[in-house]
Formats: C-alpha cells, structure tokens, sequence
C-alpha cells in the first residue's frame, strides 16, 4: 500500500513529532465531547472511592486519537501508562512479560486489539480481573470475539472531527510549533483533513514547511490552497487514490453496486485497506453508499469529478 499523507495510520518517523503535539489532560482535549463527559464522570467517581476504572473499549477510524486518549486517561488517574498494539504480541509469553511488570491501577493500553490471537487473548482474562486497567483500541469493534468484548464496562466510539474542532486542534499545534496562521490559513487546512487530527497535524507540518519557502512563513489561506495543491488534495480531502476509487465504480462499474473485492483488485489494493483507509470517510461525508449487493457511487461523487449524473438503476438495490 502507498503512503498516503492523509491517511489516518501513523508513520513510524511521525510518532516523536505527533507526542510533541498530544494533550496530557482531559480539558486539553478536543472533540468527541460526549465520550470526554463520560470519562470524566467515572475518572472523578474512580477517584473519589480510590478504586480503578472499568476496562475501557475505544474504537473508530485511525488518527481520530484513541491512543491519546488512552494515555490522557492514564494521566487524569495518575497511572502508569503501557503501550503495545495486537499484532506484536506474537507468544504467549509476549503478553505475559507486560503483565508481570503491571502494578495495581496501571493502565495497559492494546492497540488495534482485535488482532490478538485466541489463545494469547485468553491470558488476558485473568489480568483484567485483577483490575489492572485495560484499554483496547480498534479500527474494527465487529472482529473482537464475545468473550473479550463482554470483559469492557465501557464502550466508546470515536467520530470524525467538526471543522470548528479541527481549526482549534490546528491553532493549538501551530502554537506549539510557532508557526504563525492566519484564521482562513487554519479554515483551508480544517476543511481538508478528512475529519482527521493526525490528518490535520502532517497537513500542517508540510504547509509550514511550505510557508517558510516558498512565502513569508505565515500560514495564510493563499499559501495553505498553493501547498495542498502542491500535494494534490482537493477540496473535500480527496488525494489521487480517493478519486480513482469513485472513478473505478463510476466510469467502469456505471456508478455501482459493485463488491468490495472487485474495486480491491481495479485499485491493486488489499480488500481491509479499502475497508478500513480508503471507504470510511467516503461513506461517512455521503460520496460512496454501501448496500447488499455491493458499493454505489452518490450524486455528490459524480458532481465533484464533473461527471453528469446517472441514476442507478431501479431494483439494483
């Protein structure tokens, strides 16, 4: 798969920049107001009688901060954070070795959770029951078996960000980076990070760059038009690979429904990219509609490619 620069996983070489960027507390925090209002409501009441919170599932779409905000709860509990992600713990004694060295009340973080093994999962039971604080992370909520899902007392989804939201996440990082913005230079980036904090911090980090050469160094919405331009990211987000997918339905499907699989193999992509990176913020934002009989490309993908529109046919779906 190519590196997208508005793709919502995490690059390796990003990790030490995006912690530079992290809130450490709740009221640092922006967005998905209702999980934060549950949080603080059970942190306080955890607080209060001096005993760990439930175990915790976060799940959505990446780059929407479910890692940051496992690590802002650790710190609103004054807990020891643990980090490691499903797909490292390859043995059983992997996940062992973490849990040996958990204390009472420490907080163990599982990033994309759904990818444990059976039999390394069930080694996690035990722990969980010891209330040592476990926080699991998904992009797929629906691939966690029951027995490991019933074990979370609270479970919340994270949505995509409002622009408002994102021009403030983009006004705090930009402070801390001191790179100066206008507020139209924030509007023009906030409107094009598919809804995406991480998406919204490289964006910033590459219009810095670009400001500090090719202009004065501040972010003024003329510069942020030029350097996304320079990225080729249209206006709604789009890269190159958002606009071949609703392309491919449009153009060699007529506009669908056509089955997952079938645009995996036109796009020479692996069927979970398409599933997890590429679909969720065209389905949420109305370009793409999946149905049972497969994926149809709506109105607004056919005028933003400047293509006339053609109904689907009656009883397709």
């Amino acid at each position: 798969m190519t590196k997208r620069i508005i793709a919502g996983s995490i690059a390796e070489e990003e990790a030490p920049y995006e912690l530079s960027l992290r809130p450490r507390v709740l009221a640092e925090y922006i967005g998905q107001q209702s999980v934060k209002d549950n949080l603080d409501v059970a942190i306080q009441a955890s607080l209060k009688r001096g005993e760990p919170l439930d175990h915790i599932l976060l799940y959505g779409p990446p780059g929407l901060g479910k890692t940051t905000l496992a690590s802002v709860i650790a710190n609103e509990m004054s807990a020891h954070f643990r980090s490691t992600a499903g797909p490292l713990i390859q043995l059983k004694g992997d996940l062992t070795a973490i849990l040996t060295n958990l204390e009472f009340g420490d907080v163990l973080f599982i990033d994309e959770i759904h990818r444990l093994q059976p039999n390394i999962e069930e080694i996690l039971y035990p722990a969980m029951e010891d209330f040592k604080l476990d926080i699991g992370a998904t992009t797929r909520a629906g691939l966690i078996t029951a027995p490991l899902r019933s074990r979370f007392g609270m479970v919340h989804r994270l949505d995509f960000y409002s622009v408002p939201e994102l021009e403030y996440i983009i006004r705090r990082s930009a402070e801390i980076l001191t790179a100066p913005i206008t507020g139209e230079g924030c509007h023009e980036i906030a409107k094009r990070c598919r809804g995406t904090p991480r998406v919204a911090n490289r964006l910033l980090k590459r219009i810095r760059d670009f400001a500090d050469v090719k202009g004065t160094g501040e972010i003024t919405a003329p510069v942020a038009r030029d350097a996304l331009k320079l990225l080729d990211i249209d206006e709604q987000g789009f890269d190159d690979m958002d606009r071949k997918l609703l392309r491919a339905v449009i153009e060699r499907f007529g506009g669908g429904p056509v089955g997952l699989n079938t645009i995996a193999a036109v796009l020479s992509e692996e069927i979970d990219a398409v599933e997890d990176i590429y679909e969720p913020y065209l389905l949420q934002i109305g370009f793409l509609q999946r149905t049972p009989r497969g994926r149809v490309a709506t109105k607004f993908a056919y005028e933003h490619l400047g293509i006339p529109y053609r109904p689907p046919q009656a009883g397709l779906f």
